[in-house]
């Protein structure tokens, strides 16, 4: 894709972060005709960016990575001043993950990237926020700027959520289904129309609003997508206790208009770095906000999910009479989801962990998970292909 002739005088792009949010965001960028510095503290993850290969699997995006770094359009770095001085328009696209011990979200790498940026803006610029943050968290951080950046004033935020599904992140950043922004001025928004006026340009829907709607769009998107997968693990109990088929039961459900089939399909349950920790953040910000009533629901969506790991177990130890003991149980799949390497949370490794601990003997095999399992979970067992991990195998889990 290629930048839209209407579009003179190319700002300059930094990406702050560059894990799966901000290595998209940079390649994208480059993609769409603007010169990129990407910027992490990691410097092993910068190292590899800058040679051209990708820390972490997602289908697309190394070709694209390494296209633009062997252009030149697309640098990397570790260094805040330099970041500073060359960007007019900074994206924030760091992690904000569970705090420890708690469901709210840790702020501490935003907070970061803001202060470590800030000291060296001396000119007029515009940061953006893509990270997934509390609303209320985007005012703080715009006076945050304007306190401590030399340019004071002339340094405005933005807010731009992501919606990037893993396996799907380059056709989401170059295609997406709708650009949100929550701005506070007319030149902070004309900048961002001037930055996705490709994407605009081929019709893409553009929501423009203020901070706190834009910092509520993407967990209240992911806390609906939430409740839909959780409510069809709902029905999938109801049909074992009933004898019904829960895929038929989802099969007529989706031809109903107003629900649609899209992510209504029973199964082990969501995990990854984003659902459970936003839905549960976005449950603690109601909380401090004194409307956690309006949210007890996710209480519920977040249980449901839980159970069906239990679940799995339960139905896994029938099928071997009883007891995992002595049995040799093969688990295809690691990585919370297809076409990712992403293990967070997965719901597959949970499963294959609480076999084990009842006494299976696991083997666990996965397309591209593999090196991340074994350095999180080196308790389990590992084969090189599905038939070697099934082999033998009293039971497969799939």
């Amino acid at each position: 894709m290629t930048p839209s002739p209407e579009i003179s005088n190319l700002p300059r792009i930094t990406v702050i972060g560059t894990g799966y949010l901000g290595a998209t965001h940079a390649a994208c960028m480059a993609d769409l005709g603007y010169e990129v510095l990407g910027l992490d503290v990691d410097q092993a993850k910068i190292a590899s960016l800058a040679s051209g290969v990708l820390p972490f699997f997602e289908p697309g995006l190394e070709p694209l990575l390494r296209k633009h770094v062997e252009s030149g359009r697309l640098r990397f770095t570790t260094s805040f001043q330099e970041a500073g001085g060359f960007g007019d328009v900074h994206f924030v696209c760091v992690g904000t993950p569970q705090r420890k011990g708690e469901f709210a979200a840790d702020l501490s790498y935003v907070d970061a990237a803001i202060t470590g940026l800030a000291p060296h803006l001396s000119g007029r610029c515009l940061v953006v926020g893509k990270s997934t943050v509390p609303a209320g968290t985007a005012v703080r951080l715009a006076r945050t700027l304007v306190r401590t950046a030399p340019a004071g004033a002339e340094v405005e935020l933005a807010w731009n959520p992501e919606f990037l599904r893993e396996g799907f992140a380059v056709e989401d950043t170059l295609r997406p289904d709708r650009l949100v922004i929550g701005v506070q001025s007319e030149r902070a928004e004309e900048v961002l129309r001037q930055v996705y006026a490709p994407l605009l340009a081929t019709g893409t829907p553009l929501v423009v609003t203020d901070f706190a709607t834009a910092e509520l769009v993407k967990v209240a998107a992911n806390a609906f997508l939430a409740t839909k997968i959780s409510f069809i693990n709902a029905m999938a109990e109801v049909c074992e206790a009933t004898s019904a088929d829960v895929k038929k039961l989802s099969e007529a459900l989706s031809h109903d208009t107003r629900i649609g089939g899209r992510f209504l399909h029973a199964g082990l349950g969501f995990g990854g770095g984003c659902l459970p920790k936003d839905i549960r953040a976005f449950m603690a910000r109601a909380g401090e906000l004194g409307v956690d009533q309006a949210l007890s629901f996710l209480r519920e969506v977040d249980a449901i999910n839980l159970r069906r790991r239990a679940r799995m177990v339960d139905l896994a130890r029938q099928l071997v009479g009883g007891s995992f003991g002595g049995m040799k149980v093969a688990v295809l799949g690691a990585a919370f989801k297809p076409n990712s390497d992403d293990i967070r949370d997965s719901p597959a490794l949970d499963v294959a962990s609480t076999v084990q601990q009842q006494g299976a003997a696991v083997t666990v095999y996965d397309p591209v998970a593999m090196d991340n399992a074994r350095r999180s979970y080196p308790h389990l067992g590992y084969r090189n292909s599905a038939m070697d991990a099934a082999r033998g195998a009293e039971l497969v889990l799939h």
